[in-house]
């Protein structure tokens, strides 16, 4: 801690008692190796090594503009309905999650904030850590909001994001595994879940993911390690269910993909400490043995599936019955339901493509646009490219403080690809239709709060990254 404590101190650039170039050999010290690339495709490359509080200095110091715009973006988002306010969740996140945070993530979270405070920015490491928590707030303030004000007053079912698959065997054209997966959140956050990560972490296995700016963890967990394990999730439908006891998902969706060189390390991880936040059907893939595998991760039930020939696939539903029963309240029969229909959808071209996916494929897939309930092309919330915004339907959970939301990004990485550390990627909707923010709210004034933050999202060609070398 004497040595973090120094960091600390130096790193306020520093003391006025050092001299100019004092201070720029302590910056040059700490973001030494790291860089960002320009824009392509609507993504932004960064390369980040070292140790942990290195590897976060260079995060808040490289991406110090897009972190305070994605902290704008969040705290609009979770202050909306005006029971909470920023202060809540910054109490929170040093009251109730700081505790159970281990040594190597503490220092990368501080080392955020003082990435950030070197670019002049004025987010301190509350702000940091409540930004990371930002997947899992909705759970625990539905929990907090049960104890404190009773059942009846808890909060809103939880909305769904994602559509995802992993596939190996007589499924795959080559015979080896595929992942890929689309991420569904709202507009105001999606248009800037737009950052390529390449991690080489001092200790650990080097990591290329997807990811939010700010944020030690993909969020929307998309990512592959040099041990050749492939990695993402959907999450579970109508879920309660939170222990403020346990260690926050955000750390544990992050240790996993930094350590895990098997599926068995990766479902140890996840259920450590497991707290409920943002609880998933977790879809990984290990390229070495050609497995796949299921982790559905509630609070109470925790199920693991395993295949080496065959599919999983993820959009939101809950599959153990017992987990649906005593965790959600979520209908299985209702096919009108985004979850229910997009998995109808999912069986239906896993069985179409069997012995035919392939990245291309997978990349068609996640621009789907058939709606099994009313057995159409029809781009709205049912479709595994998500429009919500033009559902005609709109409805809950997706009604305000939601407004705008769907698929905002794409990833699909087979074993070849993950072999070099590579995967694919489309920001926007896969399918090419674009968002546009000034024609939605002309139609949409009900979500005229989202004006000050709500962006266009283009819809940009596929392009593929890798680690750099």
């Amino acid at each position: 801690m004497r040595r973090i404590a120094f960091l600390l101190a130096g790193l306020a650039l520093v003391s006025a008692s050092l001299p100019l170039f004092s201070q720029q050999a302590i910056l040059d010290a700490h973001i030494k190796g790291a860089f960002r690339k320009p824009a392509q495709n609507g993504w932004v490359f960064v390369h980040l090594e070292g140790t942990p509080f290195d590897m976060g200095f260079q995060h808040g110091y490289l991406l110090a503009t897009e972190i305070e715009d994605a902290e704008k973006a969040v705290v609009l988002e979770q202050t909306r309905g005006g029971t909470k306010d920023w202060k809540f969740f910054r109490d929170a996140a040093r009251d109730m999650m700081w505790p159970h945070i281990e040594p190597q993530y503490r220092e990368e979270l501080q080392g955020i904030a003082e990435g950030l405070r070197a670019k002049g920015a004025k987010l301190d490491i509350w702000d940091v850590v409540a930004l990371n928590a930002f997947c899992e707030w909705d759970y625990y303030v539905k929990e907090y909001d049960r104890q404190h004000r009773g059942a009846a007053h808890a909060s809103p079912a939880l909305p769904e994001h994602c559509s995802a698959f992993v596939a190996t065997g007589s499924y795959t054209k080559d015979g080896k595994v595929i992942i890929a997966h689309n991420d569904w959140t709202s507009y105001l956050e999606g248009p800037r879940w737009t950052i390529i990560f390449d991690l080489a972490p001092a200790r650990g296995q080097r990591m290329l993911m997807d990811g939010f700016p700010g944020a030690i963890h993909s969020a929307d967990d998309f990512g592959i390690n040099s041990a050749g394990i492939m990695i993402t999730e959907t999450t579970l439908s109508h879920f309660s269910g939170y222990d403020p006891n346990g260690i926050p998902e955000f750390v544990r969706a992050r240790k996993a993909m930094q350590y895990a060189a098997s599926i068995d390390d990766f479902a140890r991880i996840m259920k450590a400490g497991n707290n409920g936040g943002y609880a998933n059907t977790w879809l990984v893939a290990d390229r070495k043995t050609n497995e796949i595998a299921s982790l559905e991760l509630g609070l109470k039930n925790v199920t693991l599936l395993r295949k080496s020939d065959g599919y999983f696939v993820g959009s939101n539903f809950p599959a153990d019955p017992k987990l649906v029963k005593e965790e959600t309240n979520f209908n299985v029969k209702d096919m009108a339901n985004s979850a229910n229909a997009r998995h109808v959808r999912w069986e239906q071209l896993m069985a179409q493509y069997k012995g035919q996916i392939d990245v291309a494929a997978a990349q068609r897939f996640l621009a789907d646009h058939y709606d099994t309930f009313e057995k159409k092309e029809d781009a709205d919330e049912r479709t595994l490219c998500g429009h919500i915004d033009l559902s005609p339907r709109g409805g809950p959970p997706w009604q305000p403080p939601y407004g705008a939301a769907g698929a905002v990004q794409n990833k699909v990485a087979d074993a070849t690809m993950a072999g070099r550390m590579s995967f694919t990627a489309a920001a926007g909707h896969a399918c090419g239709l674009n968002f546009k923010a000034t024609e939605y709210l002309r139609k949409r004034p009900g979500f005229s709060w989202e004006k000050s933050l709500l962006r266009d999202m283009d819809a940009y060609p596929w392009t593929t990254f890798s680690i750099a070398r």
